[in-house]
């Protein structure tokens, strides 16, 4: 799991229209957030400017996780921001991806203390 916070886009890709959802997709794929194991990479994308925050989930754990889920996460993250609960919105946020991680790729048999892929807050 990643946590990428941008404060304001590039002028140009303002004016080419770059949403927050597709400028998420572009830093997933910079930061290589898809190089895992079993393809369950999670980037959480603060957008400041906007406003908006984003999560981009890798084929393998989208597959299991419909964007639905992903999606209401995001917006109880923007609550409480909102209410300018940033701390506590953040680490909610990153504790219901961690549990719906676990969910789908549970810690290891010879290892019960590791998860596989397991979310590492960077």
């Amino acid at each position: 799991m990643r946590f990428a916070v941008e404060a304001a886009l590039h002028p140009l890709a303002l004016t080419r229209g770059l949403t927050a959802r597709q400028r998420a997709i572009q830093v997933f794929s910079e930061l290589r957030v898809w190089d895992t194991q079993h393809n369950s990479g999670v980037l959480i994308y603060v957008q400041l400017a906007d406003r908006r925050i984003e999560i981009v989930a890798d084929r393998g754990i989208s597959a299991k996780v419909p964007q639905e889920q992903w999606d209401a996460v995001c917006r109880r993250m923007e609550d409480a921001y909102r209410k300018r609960e940033f701390e506590q919105g953040t680490l909610t946020g990153i504790a219901e991806i961690t549990r719906l991680l676990a969910t789908h790729f549970p810690p290891l048999a010879d290892n019960p203390n590791e998860l596989s892929d397991a979310p590492v807050v960077l």
